[in-house]
């Protein structure tokens, strides 16, 4: 993959991170904010979901989602820094470590099936 392709995926990971983040902020269920953020960029939830693992994103299409997330043209194509981990990305880390070191061997087991089952969908 050249750069701007890795760079322009990066980038809109973070703005829908940044959009996420902001939603449940303000109270929005977390469920649905993948369809509410194509909305926002006026694509369908298929191709964002195309676009999350290996679609590129063409100059069109940055430029309209660097339009509706409010960001200047070309902000896509930009390196940038990769962000620490959110707040809220951080409390769920500290709570699932407190309920691994709170759990015996049985109980340890339970939470990372249940984590793998979470992540699959």
């Amino acid at each position: 993959m050249s750069d701007p392709t890795v760079f322009r995926r990066r980038n809109v990971l973070a703005l829908f991170q940044a959009y996420a983040e902001s939603a449940v902020a303000t109270g929005t269920a977390p469920k649905g904010l993948e369809q509410a953020f194509a909305a926002h960029v006026e694509i369908s939830p298929s191709m964002w979901s195309q676009i999350k693992s290996s679609r590129p994103i063409g100059d069109k299409l940055a430029r309209q989602i660097e339009q509706h997330c409010g960001k200047p043209a070309g902000w896509l194509d930009a390196a940038r820094e990769a962000a620490g981990l959110a707040p809220g990305e951080q409390q769920f880390l500290a709570l699932a470590l407190q309920a691994w070191r709170a759990s015996n061997a049985d109980g340890r087991k339970a939470l990372k099936a249940r984590m793998k089952q979470l992540a699959q969908g």
